[in-house]
Formats: C-alpha cells, sequence, structure tokens
C-alpha cells in the first residue's frame, strides 16, 4: 500500500474537509472513497477540478 492509500484509508475525513475547502464545487458523491477504487476517485476529483491526476495526488499528500 502507498503513502498515499495510507493517507487515504487513515485520514480521509481530514482529507475530505481539505479537498471541499480548496475545490468547493466537490460534493461529497465525489469524493466517494472505496478502499481498493483510488483511481476512480482521483478521475472524479481530476474531472472537477480540471488537476492532472498528480496535481490531485500531490495536494493529497501534502495534507
Amino acid at each position: 500500500m502507498s503513502a498515499f492509500e495510507d493517507k487515504l484509508k487513515g485520514n480521509w475525513n481530514v482529507v475530505k474537509g481539505k479537498l471541499k475547502q480548496q475545490y468547493g464545487d466537490l460534493t461529497d458523491n465525489d469524493l466517494q472513497y472505496t478502499e481498493g477504487k483510488e483511481d476512480e476517485l482521483l478521475g472524479r476529483i481530476q474531472k472537477k477540478t480540471g488537476k492532472t491526476k498528480q496535481e490531485v495526488k500531490d495536494y493529497i499528500d501534502s495534507i
């Protein structure tokens, strides 16, 4: 499991709150996290924010 996946699994409520603050148009549905489906989550965030997957991942890693 990567550090990114650890962060999602262990601190998802904190990460979700920060993402909603940073990108106000993200909804709870956009931020639905299912273990093992991190790429789908990144894809939804990427589509809504216009950021690349790497930019989204870097932001989450910085939280």
